[in-house]
């Protein structure tokens, strides 16, 4: 049975935008930084120390400006880093999967670079006049993507800060971003409805897709990289075979937008959450919701469920509130 297992009142100031759930993975020994390198300059503090041991982190971003970093440890949450420096609310953030970058993008048009471990700032990147708004990191963890107003998706090094790659979508407002797990796919959803899928090593495009007439709010690869879900303020999620490019499916259940889907890892279920307030767990073969969880304390975005603990998360994008759902076998 799916249910609520914890809830967290006023988390922020503002209302939460955007969340990441990823596993923190400390660095060896010998690539953590010496006591010169972690020290500040003057008479600031000293840098904290990096996290030595794994942990399960819960990142937000808020429109009170800031991310915070939460450890999910044995049913609680709690608050291990608040990282400040954007001028504007945050408006989308992710976890790298090597487990040691945060990354925020706001509606200052900027987008930090944070390491995990310390809460301390790696790297400001200005994305230009117009600003950016989804954020997420290709799965080496190696480059970071964003997109923006101009209807373009720009990639970065992680390391170096600088632009490596553009694709330009040729369209509007590119809404909502997503890797495909295999490395190979770029997808974005535009606010005009339409969809595009590009080939990353050649940067081609290779598909556009005209399933929804509103913005499309979110995008999920299965974990085989075949499949592609589409989440819009139609109230409709679309399945996508990516191949070929075909409908593979047309869900409706939600009575106002969708604002994010997500693939459980075990590629049989996913999950969906919406501005009625509800969160919807689906057969990804059948097509059929055999969980609906109401009551989800204003619209909210929904994590990916954690095979390690069986949660899914939902941040309110109302009222300043974490809830996590505990989730059957």
């Amino acid at each position: 049975m799916y249910s609520l297992q914890y809830k967290k009142e006023n988390a922020h100031d503002d209302c939460i935008w955007s969340c990441a759930w990823g596993r923190y993975k400390p660095k060896p020994a010998d690539e953590q930084p010496s006591a010169e390198e972690t020290a500040a300059d003057g008479d600031a503090p000293p840098a904290p120390k990096p996290r030595l041991l794994p942990a399960d982190y819960i990142l937000t971003g808020s429109l009170d400006d800031t991310v915070k970093v939460w450890e999910w440890n044995e049913g609680q949450l709690a608050l291990r880093h608040t990282l400040e420096g954007h001028a504007l609310g945050v408006v989308s953030v992710d976890i790298a999967a090597d487990g040691n970058v945060a990354a925020s993008s706001s509606l200052d048009s900027t987008i930090r670079l944070w390491d995990l471990g310390t809460g301390g700032l790696l790297k400001t990147i200005d994305a230009g006049p117009v600003e950016s708004w989804s954020v997420c990191f290709s799965p080496d963890s190696k480059m970071v993507a964003t997109g923006s107003h101009q209807g373009k998706i720009v990639v970065y090094g992680v390391e170096s800060g600088k632009q490596d790659q553009s694709f330009d979508t040729r369209g509007k407002f590119a809404f909502s971003i997503a890797y495909s797990p295999d490395g190979k796919y770029l997808a974005s959803g535009a606010i005009d409805g339409i969809i595009n899928i590009f080939d990353i090593e050649t940067g081609r495009r290779l598909h556009t897709l005209e399933g929804h007439a509103m913005p499309i709010r979110s995008l999920a690869f299965s974990p085989d990289s075949k499949l592609l879900l589409t989440a819009s303020d139609d109230g409709h999620i679309k399945m996508y075979d990516v191949n070929n490019a075909a409908l593979a499916g047309a869900l409706s259940g939600h009575s106002s937008w969708v604002l994010s889907v997500h693939f459980a890892d075990d590629h049989k279920h996913f999950v969906s959450s919406s501005a009625d307030s509800t969160v919807k767990v689906w057969e990804t073969a059948s097509k059929n919701c055999p969980a609906h969880i109401p009551g989800a304390l204003g619209p909210g975005v929904v994590l990916p469920v954690q095979p390690r603990h069986r949660s899914a998360s939902s941040p309110s994008r109302t009222t300043a509130v974490s809830t996590v759902y505990s989730c059957p076998p």
